[in-house]
């Protein structure tokens, strides 16, 4: 997807139109689709230090609810905190239309990306869905506890320093 524009936007920065768009997709995927009600937005959207990752189509007249181009790919990293020493990747998503295009491996891998840079010489944990368990070991997390989370199995998940 020559097309695709990825760009990171530090918390400070995020104005109301991105958040919007990451909110709607985020709506889509995991409430409407997973058809899991719960509240996304859990107070670390805006947090000093998270990053969050946009992956965007040009506008095609769908999808975007009237903001902008088409987010189509997005993730968040949140930076280590009293909690947890490692930086953590969640939110991961590829949206319905954008599928089948390997976007997760590349959103995946600039959220590494993004760890790196922020965060160098650290692990990067994070918490995913165990069916993608496979995924994310391709990318060289090792898994970890497993838990459910909003009715849905899911696996705690690191990958060590490099």
């Amino acid at each position: 997807m020559s097309d695709l524009t990825w760009t990171v936007v530090p918390a400070a920065d995020l104005d109301a139109p991105t958040l919007y768009a990451v909110l709607v997709l985020r709506a889509e995927v995991f409430v409407v689709e997973q058809e899991c009600a719960y509240l996304d937005p859990d107070g670390q959207d805006l947090v000093d230090g998270t990053r969050h990752l946009l992956g965007r189509l040009p506008h095609d007249g769908t999808g975007d609810h009237g903001t902008g181009d088409d987010l189509v790919a997005y993730a968040r990293v949140l930076a280590p905190d009293a909690t947890h020493a490692a930086p953590r990747i969640g939110r991961v998503i590829v949206a319905g239309r954008g599928r089948g295009r390997r976007l997760g491996r590349a959103l995946m891998e600039r959220a590494l990306q993004v760890c790196a840079e922020d965060h160098p010489g650290l692990p990067v944990e994070l918490g995913g869905q165990a069916h993608l368990e496979a995924f994310y070991a391709s990318l060289g997390f090792e898994p970890g506890e497993r838990y459910v989370e909003d009715g849905i199995p899911h696996v705690w998940m690191r990958r060590p320093a490099s």
